[in-house]
């Protein structure tokens, strides 16, 4: 589409470079001869775009603002010549924290600048990159060794070009737990409690924390930092209670967090954590969302009062979970930041269903109480195979409600289309992946049957059992075209429904190859065996290939190719499983091989469980047997 000549006039110095970047992307082309649209920038919370007699206006507050107000305007000016446009945002700080630590992709700085100019046209002002060692510790050379870690220069380039549009760029790290990449060097053996927990109260245990504090806040210009303290499962367990004997995980926790805060206070810094270890250590049951959790004021008293505490949700539906949830967390004498999910890592597939049901009820109940400063977490976990530019339609929704007391559905359709060219219906239609026949519409359960479907072995069918008797050829066939048309259809992001169209193709013939192979054998039909083996497993093997050559394209496009090894290691054991499989199979139908023992064993429901189940990490789907130790 031809852009709208346009000519920016007024209070437009502070925003001149950031939309020179998003031009092109916005639709309008900058020129001293284009439509005048006067700027004014005021101090009410408001965006205000109009037409009116011929003139163009934009009235903002933050630089933010104005990014999106283009948006607007373009938009309007599409469809009708006379209009006024106010929205009141709801937030003030709303975006992303993408994970380039636990599941080893490392986001390229290209495909980050990406990101920020469609959330800058989609109004949204804050990123986080997870990291827990993805950053470079010039102390510490073992620090994010060979895993992709980001230079102090790349840090200081993507925090440059967040600041022009507008942008946030706030460091997120570990400074307790999640550090197992970090700890199984023995450069750090004397400051392990366990095997991904500090040891708390060791002195050279906050001599590392200040070189990784000032590392990762020394290139970018905010002072806030998110110091993480998240899921220390053992906190005190390890070597601290050797040490130390046993002590609270409260106490110990506020004894860490005083040291730490001495050093972020040192640094003039302004920290936020995760709240979940409070609740944890107040529950029986080491659970964070446990209504029989109990914080004492005693214990409330002794947590610091200049941090801001981040609740982090993505398990719940209902608005009064979430309501209570905040209200807890007040009593820290503060409103909490939240942080929900854009459900990104289960596999391949990203839930559109469980992310529309819990951001709608999570924002919601932010609105009401007060909560200004939201997170859309997206988690790499085991192995980040969903694409990240699936993830889109999330960003966009968290984006419309920050600037609408209620969601409308179908400004977000059309707000979605005009930012990235894609179609909203079709990145529904993604979650169908993981939606087949057993699966209950929406999947809030957030199953993940694709994953397993395609990385467990054809011979061990481990999840077989569950499996039976549901129709999935025909499904993944249909979903096949499906993907296949929604590539042609949403322009520069086709390429997100591209490698789903060839997992689609893999799992028609894949999904029930097992018990086909199982029941044939069982029943001494060696020539629908021979055909299995002769016809149908090289089919899979080919359609593998397919997958795999267009998700290593993708990857290094968008990743660095640190953690592709990882995905390297899963795709070379399906396939080397499927030629085992050939070869066994082939060589019992000619004589050669007496019995398939592995396919005598009786198939047992996953974990006791009938119907189609969750299966988190892909250790436990090809095999029983542990794949390393």
């Amino acid at each position: 589409m031809i852009g709208l000549k346009l000519h920016f006039v007024g209070d437009v110095q502070d925003v001149k470079e950031g939309f020179a970047e998003i031009a092109a992307e916005a639709g309008i082309e900058l020129s001293p001869e284009g439509r005048v649209v006067e700027v004014v920038r005021h101090d009410d919370n408001r965006i205000v775009v109009e037409a009116a007699g011929g003139s163009l206006r934009i009235a903002y507050r933050k630089k933010i603002h104005f990014f999106r107000a283009i948006g607007l305007l373009v938009e309007a000016l599409r469809e009708r010549d006379a209009f006024r446009i106010e929205e009141e945002p709801q937030f003030d700080m709303n975006g992303p924290m993408f994970d380039v630590s636990q599941g080893g992709a490392v986001i390229r700085v290209e495909a980050i600048k990406a990101f920020l100019r469609k959330m800058a046209l989609m109004g949204l002002d804050m990123i986080m990159l997870y990291a827990e060692d993805s950053f470079d510790v010039a102390e510490q050379p073992y620090f994010g060794y060979m895993r992709g870690r980001y230079s102090q220069a790349e840090i200081k380039e993507m925090d440059d070009y967040a600041y022009k549009l507008g942008i946030e760029m706030i460091p997120c790290i570990q400074t307790l737990s999640h550090l197992a990449d970090v700890l199984k060097w023995n450069v750090f053996a004397d400051i392990r409690d366990d095997h991904e927990t500090l040891l708390v109260g060791h002195d050279r245990t906050y001599e590392f924390v200040e070189q990784m504090i000032a590392a990762a806040s020394a290139p970018v210009r905010t002072k806030r930092i998110h110091i993480g303290m998240d899921e220390a499962w053992r906190l005190g367990l390890g070597d601290y209670l050797v040490r130390n004997g046993l002590r609270s995980k409260f106490d110990i926790m506020n004894d860490h967090l005083k040291r730490v805060m001495e050093i972020v206070e040192r640094l003039g810094l302004e920290p936020m954590m995760w709240s979940d270890m409070y609740f944890r250590a107040g529950s029986p049951k080491g659970d964070y969302y446990d209504h029989e959790s109990v914080i004492s004021d005693e214990v409330i008293a002794g947590m610091p009062k200049n941090i801001q505490y981040v609740y982090w949700d993505y398990y719940h539906y209902d608005e009064a979970f979430y309501t209570e949830w905040v209200r807890r967390h007040k009593r820290f004498g503060s409103t909490p930041i939240f942080a929900g999910g854009i459900w990104n890592w289960k596999g391949f597939v990203l839930n559109y269903g469980a992310t529309l049901d819990s951001t709608n009820a999570a924002l919601n109940v932010c609105k009401r109480e007060g909560v200004r400063e939201v997170i859309a977490t997206l988690w790499g976990d085991d192995g980040t195979e969903c694409d990240w530019f699936s993830a889109l339609l999330g960003l966009q929704l968290f984006a419309e409600h920050g600037y609408a007391a209620e969601l409308d559905e179908d400004k977000l359709r059309r707000r979605f289309h005009y930012c990235t060219g894609a179609q909203m219906d079709d990145f529904m239609a993604i979650k169908n992946i993981d939606e087949p026949p057993g699966i209950k519409p929406g999947n809030l359960e957030t199953y993940n049957p694709s994953r397993y479907m395609l990385w467990q072995n054809v011979m061990m069918g481990m999840f077989d059992a569950n499996l039976r008797g549901l129709e999935m050829a025909g499904h993944y066939a249909g979903l096949q075209q499906e993907m296949a048309l929604y590539a042609t259809r949403n322009g520069e992001y086709g390429f997100v429904f591209e490698v789903l169209e060839r997992l689609c193709g893999v799992l028609a013939l894949k999904a029930d190859v097992g018990i086909r192979i199982t029941d044939a054998y069982l029943a001494g039909e060696r020539a629908a065996l021979a055909q299995l083996a002769q016809e149908t497993l090289p089919e899979i093997r080919a359609r593998v290939v397919k997958l795999r050559a267009y998700h290593i394209e993708r990857w290094h496009i968008v990743n660095k190719p640190f953690g592709w090894d990882i995905i390297d290691l899963r795709y070379g054991g399906l396939l080397a499983s499927l030629d085992t499989a050939i070869d066994r199979i082939s060589g019992y139908v000619e004589g050669r091989v007496e019995r398939l023992e592995e396919l005598e064993e009786q198939r047992l429901p996953f974990q006791s469980q009938q119907g189609l189940v969750d299966c988190y990490l892909y250790k436990h789907m090809p095999t029983p047997s542990r794949i390393s130790q």
